[in-house]
């Protein structure tokens, strides 16, 4: 157990979109992808939308995964590995709703007690989100959300139905696994529901472009470096050294799971030396 002052670590980015359909989160995350790489083809968008992403080919050169039925959140995790293994530095996951709607019906087939059999469905989204979480890679995940339309004021006495967007079609709380959570409305402008970047607090409603995403790159950027904690692996002189480690920057541990491995088995090698001991003058250290 050690006592540290706060620092933040160099992150990936884990951003939420969502919006009603029309709202144009396909676009924005497209947008936002390439601030954050400033390279489309190291771009990879998982597609369950019908092939809607081949709608924005105009756009760059970014790769596609097509994800058909069904939406099990073990697909989503494959289709993630596969753009990690191709160098991808963004995935888009557009839209990670399907998967929640697959569990939902999943959930409604089973027999016996309901609230018992939700322990079959929340390990395997937990899987998927774990796999967000902790990927090498920048995440941009959209969520559709259900609608409902009101009637607006738009002069002259004339009242105009108008399409918003009520709730995610997800888990509940789902969005605060995100760094980021940002809200799209018909008419194309962000709010931002959640932020721990500091970027967007009391921002005013605002239209995603590819600056957005050079913005959070270079929040990205700031803070502990991978070099750093490299060095604090081969500094640890014990296995609660290198665990304090492992702890604080749980998120380097993807990219330096070799490092953590061969430094674990250095210590363990060393701890279980016999120490020296002697007995009428004679060394039993065993070599």
């Amino acid at each position: 157990m050690i006592l540290r002052n706060a620092e933040r670590q160099q992150a990936k980015i884990k951003l939420a979109l969502q919006g009603p359909s029309g709202s144009g989160k396909t676009f924005s995350s497209i947008l936002l992808a390439k601030g954050l790489t400033n390279d489309l083809s190291k771009v990879c968008l998982i597609d369950t939308e019908n092939g809607s992403a081949d709608l924005y080919a105009h756009l760059g050169d970014f790769k596609v995964i097509t994800l058909v039925k069904p939406y099990t959140p073990e697909r989503y995790i494959q289709a993630m590995e596969l753009a990690e293994s191709a160098g991808m530095e963004c995935i888009i996951i557009d839209s990670i709703s399907h998967c929640w709607e697959y569990l939902v019906d999943f959930h409604a087939g089973l027999t016996g007690n309901s609230f018992t059999n939700w322990s079959r469905i929340t390990p395997r989204l937990n899987n998927l989100v774990s796999k967000m979480l902790t990927s090498n890679a920048h995440i941009i995940a959209t969520l559709r959300v259900k609608q409902d339309y009101i009637l607006q004021d738009k002069g002259n006495g004339k009242m105009i139905p108008e399409k918003v967007g009520l709730k995610s079609i997800q888990r509940d709380g789902f969005d605060y696994e995100f760094t980021i959570a940002l809200e799209i409305d018909i008419h194309h402008f962000a709010n931002c529901s959640k932020d721990r970047t500091g970027l967007f607090i009391n921002a005013s409603p605002f239209k995603i472009t590819e600056d957005t995403g050079k913005q959070i790159l270079e929040w990205c950027k700031a803070g502990v470096t991978l070099t750093t904690v490299k060095d604090l692996i081969q500094k640890a002189v014990s296995l609660q050294d290198l665990t304090e480690v492992y702890k604080q920057y749980t998120s380097y541990y993807p990219q330096l799971e070799t490092e953590f491995i061969s430094k674990k088995a250095l210590l363990t090698n060393t701890f279980l030396k016999p120490e020296i001991t002697e007995q009428n003058g004679i060394d039993n250290t065993i070599h």
